[in-house]
């Protein structure tokens, strides 16, 4: 056996734990599954494979933080602002904010704040299961994911 070159199931692995650089490096959960399937993806079709999942994975990842977000950022300036005109801004000036009147902010906020940890920690499960089965030679398809790469 070889030990001086990687071996396909060493780099399908390496693709979907680099997507973990993103707490080092800003968009390294892009920028290292792309590099290394970019520069690799020739060799052979197991980490073609993997490194197109890791990529969608985590491209749909994304898109559902946008999504959240859009929901959330009108949701909570709605809840908090209330009615407003916007072309009379001095209405802004008479505005009193009582906690007891945020009940219904405060469970919106609690629960898109639940969905997106929910979220988070199911996206770093999926990722150590998808290197786990790579590093193990078996093919792993992340869940509620979009195929932008095909």
């Amino acid at each position: 056996m070889n030990y001086d070159q990687p071996t396909p199931k060493n780099i399908a692995t390496c693709i979907h734990l680099s997507t973990f650089s993103r707490f080092i490096i800003p968009f390294g959960n892009f920028l290292g599954p792309i590099i290394l399937w970019m520069t690799t993806k020739d060799k052979s079709e197991f980490i073609d494979a993997h490194g197109k999942q890791a990529i969608n994975f985590q491209i749909s990842v994304f898109l559902y933080a946008v999504v959240l977000a859009a929901i959330t950022i009108p949701l909570v300036l709605f809840n908090a602002l209330g009615p407003v005109n916007l072309l009379d801004f001095t209405e802004l000036d008479g505005m009193n904010y009582n906690l007891l009147n945020f009940t219904p902010l405060l469970l919106s906020v609690f629960v898109i704040i639940l969905i997106a940890v929910i979220g988070f920690i199911l996206e770093l499960v999926f990722i150590v299961v998808a290197s786990l089965k790579a590093r193990d030679g078996e093919f792993y398809k992340y869940p509620l994911t979009i195929n932008f790469l095909k």
